[in-house]
């Protein structure tokens, strides 16, 4: 019976042991995707702060999601924390829980994802709320990592973890005080899967992303357009307005991209070079 329960406790180490960095690859695909996609990161609140402080510098407005996203995420912090509390108080492990909800709401942003269809429209309500959805999602996984998972690293800020590793890198070959290399050592062997799970996480995303097809929301400069006849493109201008355009392609020689352009004041973007597009 005591082997028994010893081999049980080793499985489930083993299987908490993997668990970060399953999670920094959930983290690097979900901000990849959501950034390409919905213009805002679903794991880096550093990045939606950075976006957001530019928007409105440079245009003087910016997106309701990303004005949004900072506040959500801050108030999911919240809400798990009083969650995890009350789940200790009953002598209940927090871990499973709150992956479930992480995994709901991941999932529940993926469907509407896909119920909108393609090319997304971040100003979509459904899109507004997929996104902050996925945020919640993000917010809730940060938040386990750090009450339920005391002592590994973060699954989600590569800044501090890729610091950290190297600062104890430079411990284990420099250093002089056995314990102090021994404690760098093991943080060293902890941090690096996590790392390496975020990098394939963010290049999983984008291939996967690239590849169902959602070419769509983005225009890059000398790849041949796919758009489709009366499908329509959006362009901001430089003062933060719209001007939407249907397209209207011609045969597959054409590298660019037709458009119906109206011959009123209000198609001053006629102009606009395909670089500073954006859908």
């Amino acid at each position: 019976m005591q082997a028994i329960t010893i081999a049980s406790r080793n499985h489930t180490w083993r299987r908490t042991k993997l668990l970060p960095t399953i999670l920094s690859v959930i983290a690097g695909s979900a901000d990849v995707t959501s950034f390409l996609g919905l213009g805002l990161f679903n794991a880096h609140i550093t990045g939606n702060l950075v976006i957001l402080a530019a928007h409105l510098v440079a245009r003087g407005s910016a997106d309701l999601a990303l004005i949004i996203s900072v506040p959500i995420f801050i108030l999911v912090l919240g809400l798990m924390r009083l969650l995890v509390a009350g789940l200790e108080a009953l002598d209940f492990n927090s871990l499973r829980p709150l992956l479930y909800l992480q995994f709901l709401l991941l999932s529940v942003s993926y469907v509407l994802c896909i119920w909108s269809g393609h090319p997304l429209n971040p100003d979509d309500p459904a899109m507004l709320f997929a996104g902050q959805l996925g945020v919640a999602a993000m917010a809730v996984q940060t938040a386990l990592v750090q009450l339920s998972l005391p002592g590994v690293p973060s699954t989600a800020v590569m800044t501090t973890n890729i610091t950290r590793f190297i600062m104890d890198i430079g411990e284990i070959s420099l250093g002089h005080d056995p314990d102090t290399m021994a404690e760098a050592r093991r943080r060293a062997k902890h941090t690096w899967p996590v790392i390496v799970g975020f990098i394939g996480g963010a290049s999983l995303g984008a291939a996967c992303f690239a590849g169902m097809g959602l070419e769509s929301l983005r225009f890059p400069a000398g790849i041949r357009a796919r758009f489709k006849a009366g499908q329509h493109l959006n362009l901001i201008l430089d003062n933060g307005e719209r001007r939407d355009f249907s397209m209207a392609n011609p045969p597959p020689e054409i590298s660019g991209s037709w458009r119906h352009v109206p011959v009123v004041p209000v198609a001053q973007s006629c102009q606009a070079s395909a670089s500073i597009l954006r859908i």
